[in-house]
């Protein structure tokens, strides 16, 4: 008894719905999936991929194992540099590995938890009298030998490790060292979720932009008493080729390092009144067209066209790079250079060569495809002055960030911003060029086929290597965590399933022909842990889908919040119907819906069915469709009545939104997600998995239930919004305490 699932190319997202809180269902998957050279049957291989982490079967169900081909087991050893294309290769291949095992005193890195229960040290197994130093990041040094201990006396922070045995081997590791549990909320709230994009205002030049998130986190905090604003990935987009639009999702960015410049409120930025003479006369043209393009969205229906935004935005940025910064402006400016350093620099220059050459880096000439290259460093002094400008975009972007990051605190917002880490990038972007050894080549992450996806999943996005992942101190993923914390009151890791195992699929081939790569997900989590304390952040996993037995409680832990949908809540392990309020689990975040799911409107009337059988989506006929949907609803509401949260038993579209929402407050959630566009009856999913051109994903802005676009400014006016937030508001309302910043947080 499993809902359906939810999955696509337009969102990398396992299917959706198969948990409750008391414990996965794992889906039943195809009877095989072996491919044309069989299923891993040679020991020596089996022996060989476990010892670098590959899988060689998977288990869609817990009595069901599929085996992995050996053409998938081979190809995801090759991605790691290791030769297992025959039996002479993989058996020197696996001797070098036994023999770099065995020898090894130390992997490259090491995890230390604070705070939680005793357990031996990585360094136990040393030799006794082996001396070890540590050099922790501040450069300060400590120095003992074994069997003393001196853990607990380590300071949090990535550290480099030494030890020396008695007969004199000698080896170093990076040491992480991370609280081994995240506090909590300091008490239960409730936020907005919303696509920025969607959110147009006034002043939107087309699309939602970073002034409209500030005012929307003022708005609610203040009037609604919410305490956070959770936003799709801000994450810096692949630019649009020369012969098409650009990709939509912000699920496929170019990188996850630095925010995209799209989002900006151009008006905001200091040096737009400081424009004279013609660029003040252009500029002012700019905002005209700008306007135009906004009444197209919210006027005539058209659908809102990034790039025609980016367009206009690009013009206006450029006239304002000609005006000089202040005095204050060019230290701060000078400062965020000095912080980011070479990441910057590389980011900047893949815009820059990207102008010149395309959004590509595969298609450059050779020289340039290799950021350490003679020739990518003399390109980089001849487009110096492009190089400045990107990395000035980087610089506003961030400044208009910490801006709405305050306007949420000043608004009394325990948490603020929350924000969303897409699971990869682009294989053609700035991070894919930047961090190349770091991504394995010729493979895409994805998801192995399932009872909902018989095909699987190819999402596109090339996966890290653990080995050179572990190799660097995960060095490239606390750059990024670091980068999306610095104006976050908690983050959103969008499949978390990822930092603990990732399905890799071979270039060119389908799907079901890959196979699983584990990473070392006590690294992954440390090293999550310990930027989200540095932030004073919270930290949320979204963990719908198939997920691995034990995962869900190794993330509980570690103080990982995770995600529970209400229509997935059921009692799975007995007897499948909706789980009542007090079965739920605390450490979450409850919603009745996400981007990739119908709302809450669409949902009680059956027009998600309708829509999906319009567009050829069924697998089913259209009519069974709609009975399980159904049931499933008057199941769910049946429940409500009784629990007296639905006055009238049913039949007002409102009260039974409003109902299903007084669920989510009854349940011990810490985090309760409003959905924004069910504040209004909006009944267009925002993305539609499954879809590429038939539905016009991540392109809608917010709607009333007739269709209407709503403006932030309509939306804040709303009878029906403020009816619906009545659910919240005499609760949460009264507790807000306007301050500066969260608690641990960096100075913005």
């Amino acid at each position: 008894m499993a809902p359906p699932g939810a999955t696509g190319p337009t969102g990398p997202t396992e299917p959706t719905g198969l948990t409750g809180s008391t414990g996965p269902i794992e889906p039943a998957g195809p009877t095989s999936s072996t491919g044309p050279t069989g299923p891993t049957s040679s020991t020596g291989l089996s022996r060989l991929a476990a010892l670098h982490g590959v899988a060689t079967s998977y288990s869609p169900s817990p009595d069901r194992t599929v085996p992995a081909t050996d053409a998938a087991v081979i190809a995801a050893l090759a991605a790691l540099d290791v030769d297992a294309s025959t039996p002479e290769t993989v058996r020197r291949a696996l001797t070098a590995r036994e023999t770099e095992l065995s020898d090894q005193l130390l992997p490259p890195t090491v995890v230390v938890w604070q705070g939680g229960p005793d357990a031996p040290p990585p360094w136990s197994g040393l030799p006794p009298g082996t001396r070890l130093s540590v050099e922790t990041e501040r450069g300060e040094r400590l120095e003992w030998e074994t069997p003393d201990d001196r853990a607990r006396a380590l300071p949090p922070g990535v550290h480099q490790l030494r030890a020396e045995t008695p007969d004199a081997h000698t080896a170093t590791a990076h040491l992480v060292v991370a609280p081994n549990h995240l506090p909590p909320p300091r008490e239960n709230t409730y936020g907005m979720l919303v696509q920025l994009y969607s959110l147009l205002s006034h002043r939107s030049w087309g699309m939602g932009d970073l002034g409209d998130l500030a005012e929307l986190a003022a708005w609610s905090g203040r009037a609604l008493g919410a305490g956070f604003v959770q936003v799709n990935p801000l994450h810096a987009a692949v630019p649009k080729p020369p012969d098409g639009p650009s990709d939509p999702s912000p699920y496929r960015p170019s990188s996850r390092r630095f925010p995209d410049p799209v989002h900006l409120r151009v008006e905001d930025i200091p040096e737009y009144a400081h424009l004279k003479g013609a660029a003040r006369d252009q500029a002012a043209d700019l905002t005209r067209r700008a306007a135009a393009l906004r009444e197209s969205v919210l006027q005539q229906g058209q659908l809102i066209d990034r790039d025609a935004v980016w367009e206009l935005k690009l013009q206006a940025l450029e006239l304002m790079h000609e005006v000089p910064l202040g005095p204050g402006r060019g230290a701060a400016y000078n400062d965020f250079l000095a912080e980011h350093g070479q990441a910057l620099e590389d980011h900047a220059t893949w815009y820059a060569l990207a102008e010149r050459y395309g959004p590509d880096w595969h298609t450059w000439p050779a020289p340039l495809r290799d950021p350490a290259s003679p020739r990518t460093a003399r390109a980089r002094r001849e487009l110096m002055d492009r190089v400045d400008f990107h990395c000035r975009l980087a610089w506003l972007t961030d400044a208009q960030l910490a801006a709405a990051q305050r306007s949420a605190c000043d608004a009394g917002m325990d948490i603020g911003l929350v924000h969303d880490l897409a699971v990869g990038v682009h294989p053609a972007g700035a991070d894919a060029w930047a961090q190349q050894r770091h991504f394995a080549a010729g493979m895409s992450a994805g998801a192995p086929p399932d009872a909902f996806n018989a095909r699987g999943q190819d999402w596109g996005l090339p996966p890290w290597r653990p080995d050179r992942l572990a190799e660097s101190g995960y060095a490239p993923y606390r750059a990024l965590l670091r980068g999306l914390l610095r104006h976050a009151g908690a983050i959103r890791i969008d499949h978390v399933m990822g930092l603990f195992r990732l399905w890799w699929v071979p270039e060119g081939r389908a799907p079901t022909e890959g196979t699983y790569v584990h990473y070392d997900a006590e690294a992954m989590l440390a090293v999550l842990a310990l930027e989200a304390h540095r932030a004073g952040a919270l930290v949320i996993g979204e963990d719908l889908g198939t997920v691995e037995p034990g995962v869900r409680e190794t993330l509980q832990r570690h103080g990982v919040l995770g995600t529970s949908v209400l229509w997935f809540e059921r009692d799975w392990a007995g007897t499948g119907r909706p789980l009542p309020p007090e079965r739920w689990r605390a450490d979450c975040l409850a919603t009745a819906t996400t981007h990739d799911l119908p709302s809450t409107a669409a949902r009680l009337s059956g027009e998600h069915v309708q829509l999906r059988d319009r567009l050829g989506l069924l697998t089913r006929p259209a009519a069974v469709e709609q009975t399980e949907a159904a049931a499933d609803v008057w199941e769910w509401l049946g429940l409500l009545s009784r629990l007296g949260m639905l006055p009238g038993g049913g039949g007002n579209e409102q009260e039974e939104i409003r109902a299903v929402h007084r669920f989510l407050r009854a349940t011990p959630a810490r985090m309760i997600g409003v959905w924004l566009p069910d504040a209004v009856g909006d009944r267009r999913p925002q993305n539609l998995p499954g879809t590429w051109d038939q539905y016009p994903n991540w392109r809608l802005p917010i709607a009333d239930a007739e269709g209407r676009p709503l403006t932030l400014e309509e939306l804040a006016a709303s009878p029906r919004l403020h009816a619906f937030m009545e659910v919240f508001t005499d609760v949460f309302r009264a507790r807000r305490r306007p301050r500066t910043a969260p608690p641990g947080a960096r100075p913005v």
